[in-house]
């Protein structure tokens, strides 16, 4: 995974939250409590499935589907794509979605394998503009605690999170760059880099 120094780490989420203020927002009924309840739920599918012992390729399909009931992965694969999404056609932009959710789910949840014996608790939750943000702290066997942060939203109508954080590390500018790289070294065909998700970690 793409690392950044703190300072760098800083201007992202900056960048970030700047970003998710551009895109139109339904009568919002979420509230902390509300952003609280979801990421408790999700949190705590995360620590079931870190606790369960399973292999790691049963570990990825539960993550899949954590990440497909809790995270609006539509707007984060949209986000991921950039401006070449302007161009992708829409069965381009559907198959990308699918591949690009199985990759994210393999790539995150080999981070979240990491925390095999740790745990993740729920720390604070503040409002921000129009979203949430809610902080968790990340406990790990032998390493200092550390922070998750979870970006919260109902633009969809249901609450989600769109973004998230890992020591600091933002996942959609993290994606953004990444997919762009692999746009680039196809010379901007975006069936093969579709193809290059496949087997992209």
């Amino acid at each position: 995974m793409t690392q950044y120094t703190r300072r760098t780490a800083t201007g992202l989420i900056s960048a970030a939250v700047a970003t998710f203020t551009l895109v139109p927002t339904t009568a919002s009924a979420l509230d902390n409590a509300s952003a609280k309840k979801l990421v408790d739920a999700l949190v705590g599918e995360i620590n079931r499935v870190i606790a369960s012992g399973k292999s790691e390729q049963a570990m990825f399909n539960d993550f899949k589907r954590i990440f497909a009931k809790y995270g609006d992965t539509s707007y984060i694969a949209a986000y991921a794509m950039g401006n070449d999404g302007r161009r992708a056609s829409n069965a381009q932009k559907k198959k990308f979605s699918a591949e690009f959710q199985t990759y994210i789910s393999r790539k995150y949840g080999s981070r979240f394998r990491e925390f095999i014996g740790g745990r993740l608790e729920v720390e604070s939750v503040r409002p921000v503009k129009s979203w949430f943000e809610v902080k968790t702290t990340a406990f790990l066997r032998g390493e200092s605690p550390f922070t998750v942060t979870f970006l919260v939203s109902d633009r969809t109508g249901r609450d989600k999170f769109f973004n998230m954080f890992i020591e600091g590390i933002n996942l959609l500018l993290t994606e953004r760059t990444e997919i762009g790289a692999m746009i680039d070294r196809r010379g901007g065909n975006i069936d093969q880099m579709i193809a290059d998700l496949r087997n992209a970690k």
